[in-house]
């Protein structure tokens, strides 16, 4: 079984077949999903190559990325040829990407719409499968001082610590807070508990001259905005 194993690993294919050399040779923009997860795992089993498994592996998540990389290490190790450490290399790698996404997000700090706030939280929140919801602290020329989660699990109005809110906001120097919040069930229409939460943030931050923005709910694709809607 190891000598079938062997004869299928990168080293072994033919120099157009060799994903890492491509990469070399001819650039990593030049491969495909497939390949670069090739060069991950490193081998296939007795009877596909690593090309052929992860072409396989991700014609099951219908070739979305966002999809594999919300793949369990079991539901990976399921794949024939696909062990525990395959499995976490695919997972890891992954994880590596989405972080990159919150990182290159982090650099747009300057919130100009609703949806600068989209693409800064969607890397953070859009994917998980519980609700968070989180404060984002602007200065004067909305820009993100500051965000922190204020709650993990569902939203209720009871879970927010207004003066938590509050004493954060002047202790970064904050003039403007956006409430954001997922909805892992996909739905974009704001709850009872989310327009609480929303008024009793804009009227007690009002008192300390702290302009409560927006409220967005963000999904794995798309947000619902309270300003947009005119819900303020």
């Amino acid at each position: 079984m190891a000598g079938n194993n062997a004869s299928f690993s990168i080293k072994n294919w033919s120099q157009d077949d060799q994903p890492r050399e491509k990469l070399l040779f001819k650039g990593k923009t030049t491969l495909s999903d497939a390949e670069l997860v090739a060069i991950l795992i490193g081998s296939g089993n007795k009877d596909e190559s690593a090309v052929a498994l992860c072409k396989r592996i991700l014609a099951s998540v219908d070739n979305n990325l966002s999809e594999l990389g919300k793949l369990s290490i079991e539901q990976l190790m399921a794949f024939k040829g696909v062990g525990e450490a395959k499995a976490v290399s695919i997972a890891a790698a992954l994880e590596l990407g989405r972080r990159r996404r919150g990182e290159e997000a982090l650099e747009k700090k300057r919130i100009i719409s609703s949806l600068s706030v989209f693409e800064l939280m969607q890397p953070i929140i859009g994917e998980l499968q519980h609700e968070e919801f989180w404060i984002i602290y602007l200065n004067n020329s909305n820009k993100v001082i500051q965000k922190n989660q204020l709650s993990k699990g569902g939203i209720t109005g009871t879970i927010v610590d207004v003066r938590l809110v509050l004493k954060s906001a002047l202790r970064v120097g904050a003039t403007g807070l956006i409430l954001v919040h997922n909805h892992p069930s996909g739905t974009l229409r704001p709850s009872e508990a989310d327009k609480q939460i929303t008024t009793k943030l804009k009227h007690a931050a009002q008192s300390l001259d702290i302009k409560v923005l927006d409220h967005i709910i963000i999904t794995e694709i798309s947000y619902f905005s309270f300003a947009d809607e005119n819900l303020f």
